[in-house]
């Protein structure tokens, strides 16, 4: 599995979001979009063109992709089967 998010370096959700997935074990990749064109332009297609953060990208192993926009715990939990 793969887990990408799509950040700022200001954006306080982002924050929590990396601070929710660290402390549960959760490796991810993280992309600065203020820092990266690269990224803000990968992050665009993903999204269909919404830029707002955070925005999570996780592929599956079987190459299903799930897109959370935000840091809605819940259904990160659900995607990442998470047990509260």
């Amino acid at each position: 599995m793969q887990i990408i998010i799509y950040s700022t370096t200001t954006c306080p959700y982002c924050k929590r979001l990396k601070d929710y997935l660290t402390s549960k074990s959760i490796g991810f990749t993280e992309k600065l979009i203020d820092a990266d064109e690269v990224a803000q332009k990968e992050m665009g297609e993903i999204s269909g063109g919404f830029l707002g953060v955070p925005f999570t990208s996780i592929v599956k192993d079987d190459g299903t992709r799930e897109n959370v926009l935000g840091f809605d715990q819940g259904k990160i939990n659900s995607v990442l089967g998470i047990q509260q």
